[in-house]
């Protein structure tokens, strides 16, 4: 953790907070951790995760498995059959990162007007500001 003790707050490049929301770079890392942590059987084939994640480009999803799997967040199953067969799940270590993932999950559940909120003010702070030419009626 940063350390606080009567010193402004620093987050130094390899500290725990800045190395856990570097997993949260790519956008869907927590979705796939989520879909496979839910799935039933715990074991889930391409097609189905990418089924599951609309919106996900196939390109993307194989990129964001292989670093996921590099990582050692989901091991890749190849079964000896033709065409292939392969199966991803969560490794230990991806099912207690998982965990963490499900409570943001369900805190977004909880607050959902808040969520809305958000997007609403985003969505207002990138509106250009009307000109004064703009405002005034003719």
């Amino acid at each position: 953790m940063p350390d606080t003790t009567d010193s402004p707050l620093t987050f130094e490049a390899n500290c725990a907070p800045r190395r856990v929301m570097e997993l949260f770079a790519v956008k869907w890392v927590s979705m796939v951790l989520h879909a496979l942590d839910r799935w039933p059987g715990g074991r889930c084939r391409t097609g189905q995760l990418q089924r599951s994640l609309p919106g996900i480009s196939k390109k993307m999803l194989v990129q964001t498995l292989r670093d996921m799997e590099a990582r050692g967040l989901i091991s890749r199953h190849i079964y000896p059959v033709v065409p292939p067969k392969v199966e991803y799940e969560l490794t230990a270590l991806g099912k207690t990162f998982a965990e963490a993932v499900e409570m943001l999950y369900r805190w977004g559940a909880k607050h959902e007007a808040a969520l809305d909120e958000l997007q609403a003010n985003a969505a207002r702070a990138q509106k250009p500001e009307a000109t004064p030419e703009e405002t005034t009626e003719e």
